[in-house]
């Protein structure tokens, strides 16, 4: 069986409940990153036992929060002694308009994987952009690094669309089927 962890930060609960989607459809353990930038200690051997990490942030101003770059920057100490090489690794975030500059958080994370010397899992998920699309289909925001997830900015979690939160629990399943073949 493999050990799937999400790691992530939520601001407002979007972030959360995506987190929560994700660890869903990855039958994975979800890991809080706190208002201060931390996770618990026991979190880190969380981490280091996962067979695969799947990262989460929101895109504030065009990157991820300083919260999530302070879990980054302390995962150096993984890095040094390259704990979290060749272990396979995802992510998504979510921001308030369509497009919002996510493209640039994926990258990030993306390269955070790629510095850890892991193997970054794509989407792998058709775009729904036909004049037919709506909000509730898989893909609606046309990601491939990882999903794209749009959280109205004047209402709760519970307005995230549908197909959004149906993308990342299929994403979630992605990563970890693909953790299974190469485990």
């Amino acid at each position: 069986m493999t050990k799937v962890a999400v790691v992530y930060y939520s601001g407002y609960g979007h972030t959360k409940l995506v987190a929560e989607n994700v660890a869903e459809g990855a039958q994975a353990e979800l890991i809080e990153i706190d208002q201060e930038g931390n996770i618990p200690e026991a979190a880190w051997d969380t981490l280091q036992a996962a067979d695969a990490i799947i990262f989460g942030a929101p895109t504030y101003m065009g990157s991820a929060p300083w919260q999530f770059k302070k879990f980054a920057d302390a995962s150096s100490k993984a890095w040094f002694t390259r704990a979290w090489q060749d272990k396979v690794f995802g992510g998504f975030t979510n921001s308030a308009s369509l497009n919002g500059d996510k493209q640039v958080t994926m990258i990030a994370l993306q390269t955070l994987a790629a510095q850890h010397g892991g193997i970054w899992v794509s989407l792998g998920q058709m775009p729904a952009n036909t004049l037919a699309s709506t909000r509730d289909d898989v893909n609606n925001l046309g990601g491939s690094a990882g999903p794209l997830v749009q959280s109205p900015s004047d209402a709760g979690a519970d307005k995230i669309p549908a197909g959004d939160l149906e993308t990342v629990r299929l994403y979630g399943a992605r990563v970890a089927s693909i953790t299974a073949r190469l485990k």
